[in-house]
């Protein structure tokens, strides 16, 4: 045999002979195999996996169903019991003792059937976050199985994991409403807690490289755009650009309806920095990058306009992440900046902003320092601040009551995905979180403390 040395040339899979065959000779060809094979066993073993829990998701789904019939029941004969109870009070002459013991019997009665309904919901809970757990551990699979080997080979595979993690969102959708049935309102007492992670995906990019970013829903949508998802992700703190999905399945599939350039070689440069964005109202809220500022890009128009935000400083960033000078939040009451100035000593300072004249109108000055804060995100007038416990664990320490001008420490403690991330945003639409996390989209149903000075009191 003789061996040629010098350049290799590229080797195709089939070499191709012009030869012709005696009677006694056989055709033969020669094949040359790449060095990984496809993980057909990986495959089929997912695809096993999603039968098992599309089983245990359409039980769940018929049990939240029954969950949501009881709960309308007993609240109705909640609002019955209330009605009669005022009418004793008004006219207590009217009714003898019988009538009492009975009203007594009813109260226990509904008593004793919303702690079961309770027990009920917390036990399907727990399976839920199970299954979660599950569809995790397969995104983290199929991820890994796309980034080596050709996406397209995966993609009957990533629709089906889609209409299954679809089907999930909305059993925990349904789940969550029977919690937090008023969406949208501030009747309530403050976050209780949060739900495990949810993992959603790597970022469209398919790259984990691309460790800073954002992603979430408009804050604030247009009539048509209620299903509609963003994202920004960079390899570094330089916003450049962002896309919009039309929906949740286009963002898993990586199929952006529109990708906005905030710059374009020299002639429009309104490049910002950080992880502080948000869209808000068909517009996305930044940190404008030179002169420090605020921004706000018009997707209608395709225009950037900026705002220096009166004596804050960029020298005070979060905890995770650097540049994170202006952070960016909406919630029920509209839309606020969160930064540091040299005078507070790098103490956060909140900041209504005005829309219409894109200007602060109120200023509230808090007492914790910036850079010791993970990030902050507003409910309902109210900023939450958050730090590290260890590398799973993250705690809401710190509340500030723009209503009240009151502060509070507290310890809302709820589970990372991974130890760092560099962006968490409340959405009002849905009261969830937005969290991006070493370049993989993670959320979390919020659920919050009944007031019970709006509870129904069935009083004797």
């Amino acid at each position: 045999m003789i061996v040629k040395t010098g350049s290799i040339k590229p080797v195709d899979l089939w070499t191709e002979r012009n030869e012709t065959l005696g009677p006694s000779e056989q055709c033969s060809c020669d094949s040359f195999l790449p060095d990984s094979t496809f993980p057909m066993k990986e495959l089929v073993l997912l695809e096993q996996t999603m039968v098992q829990i599309n089983h245990k998701l359409e039980m769940e789904i018929s049990k939240v169903e029954m969950f949501e019939s009881k709960h309308t029941i007993y609240s109705e004969k909640v609002v019955n019991l209330t009605t009669l109870i005022k009418q004793m009070e008004n006219n207590p002459d009217s009714y003898n003792e019988l009538q009492i013991q009975e009203l007594k019997i009813q109260i226990k009665q509904i008593e004793a059937l919303s702690l079961e309904l309770q027990t009920s919901l917390e036990v399907s809970s727990t399976v839920l976050i199970g299954i979660r757990k599950e569809i995790t551990s397969m995104i983290v699979v199929l991820t890994q199985l796309e980034t080596t080997y050709d996406k397209n080979l995966l993609l009957v595979t990533r629709r089906e994991y889609i209409k299954l993690q679809q089907k999930l969102e909305e059993c925990e959708r349904q789940h969550n409403e029977i919690f937090n049935p008023n969406i949208g309102s501030c009747n309530h007492g403050g976050i209780s807690r949060l739900s495990k992670p949810i993992i959603s995906q790597l970022n469209a990019h398919l790259n984990a490289g691309y460790q800073y970013g954002g992603w979430g829903k408009d804050s604030n949508p247009r009539s048509g755009s209620e299903n509609m998802y963003w994202y920004a992700g960079f390899s570094d703190t330089l916003v450049k650009s962002f896309s919009l999905y039309a929906d949740y399945y286009r963002l898993i599939m990586r199929q952006a309806t529109k990708t906005y350039e905030l710059y374009i070689n020299t002639a429009k440069d309104w490049q910002g920095t950080g992880n502080n964005y948000i869209v808000h109202g068909n517009t996305f809220y930044y940190q404008y990058r030179n002169p420090f500022s605020m921004a706000k890009y018009n997707m209608t128009t395709q225009t950037a306009v900026y705002r220096v935000v009166p004596k804050a400083s960029n020298r005070f960033s979060y905890h995770y992440s650097p540049n994170q000078n202006l952070d960016f939040a909406a919630d029920e009451t509209g839309l606020w900046v969160t930064y540091a100035t040299e005078e507070s000593r790098g103490k956060l300072v909140l900041g209504k902003i005005d829309e219409e004249s894109f200007a602060l109108k109120e200023v509230w000055e808090t007492s914790v320092y910036k850079p010791s804060v993970g990030n902050t995100f507003m409910v309902c007038g109210v900023l939450y601040a958050t730090r590290s416990v260890d590398i799973k664990t993250e705690e809401i320490f710190y509340t500030y009551n723009t209503h009240t001008r009151k502060e509070s420490h507290v310890s809302i403690p709820f589970e990372k995905f991974q130890d760092t991330y560099v962006y968490l945003d409340y959405n009002p639409t849905d009261q969830k979180l937005y969290m991006y996390n070493k370049g993989y989209y993670v959320s979390y149903h919020i659920w919050f403390k009944q007031n019970i000075s709006n509870k129904p009191q069935l009083l004797i």
